[in-house]
């Protein structure tokens, strides 16, 4: 009888200790899962896009080229059924990309040499919708680099410079832009690597790969770390298929 009774005490005893193991483990998980999620709340980079999006522009551009009639004619056995040659049309052509404020009191605006390359027109629209005829104040094809000013700008948002030389693979970054004229899109990844020569025309060129989503549009706009400082201007993706596959360059 009293060893009954042993076990039964025992028994319960158990129960109890097991019941009160599996509350302090759920309050334990649920502990957790709180500290999780205030973890992603404070990780999101909300405040970080838009303290920077309004610094980065988008960038319309009119022009014209000069187009052969038909190129056959300047050969000389054409010449000798059809004449001389028509001279060359003019055909007007639009294009555009995105730019980057780095001073806003005086409004000089950086993109990129291919984005506003033989423009007679150059205009940049801001965040709120207000737009500004840009003039062209210098232009670098080997580096691809312009810089544009517009004149007497309202007050708008710049984006402090970096320091490209501290990046590290693996460093998170964000790309802003215009792809296929979608304004203030925000992409982000990695700094994939550093010191990528092949994409610059002068062989010289020192280029951050990224896996950030850049597409047609993107060039000229903003490559930033989560310190919202600008590391690199976005200028071209390798593919094969015209999207982005995960390679792009600043």
């Amino acid at each position: 009888m009293e060893n009954t009774r042993k076990k039964l005490i025992k028994k319960a005893a158990l129960q109890q200790l097991f019941l009160l193991t599996m509350l302090l483990g759920s309050f334990i998980g649920n502990l957790s899962i709180a500290h999780q999620i205030g973890n992603l709340e404070k990780s999101s980079l909300a405040e970080l896009v838009e303290s920077s999006s309004p610094s980065v522009v988008t960038i319309a551009i009119k022009g014209k080229v000069k187009i052969q009639q038909n190129p056959f004619f300047n050969d000389p056995f054409f010449e000798r059924f059809f004449g001389q040659p028509q001279p060359p049309r003019e055909r007007e052509f639009g294009g555009g990309g995105s730019g980057v404020v780095v001073d806003g009191v005086k409004g000089y605006i950086v993109t990129n040499h291919h984005v506003i390359e033989k423009a007679d027109e150059i205009k940049v629209f801001l965040q709120d919708g207000s737009e500004y005829l840009a003039e062209l104040v210098g232009s670098d094809p080997g580096t691809d680099i312009a810089i544009l000013k517009i004149e007497n700008p309202k007050k708008i948002a710049e984006i402090p410079l970096g320091n490209s030389n501290l990046l590290r693979v693996g460093d998170f970054a964000l790309a802003i832009g215009a792809p296929f004229g979608l304004s203030q899109t925000v992409t982000s990844g990695i700094i994939s690597a550093l010191g990528r020569p092949q994409m610059s025309s002068d062989g010289y060129g020192d280029y951050i790969q990224t896996d950030a989503a850049i597409n047609p549009g993107n060039s000229g706009g903003a490559l930033i770390n989560l310190e919202g400082k600008l590391i690199g201007i976005n200028s071209a993706i390798y593919t094969r298929s015209g999207g982005n596959i995960g390679i792009g360059f600043a």
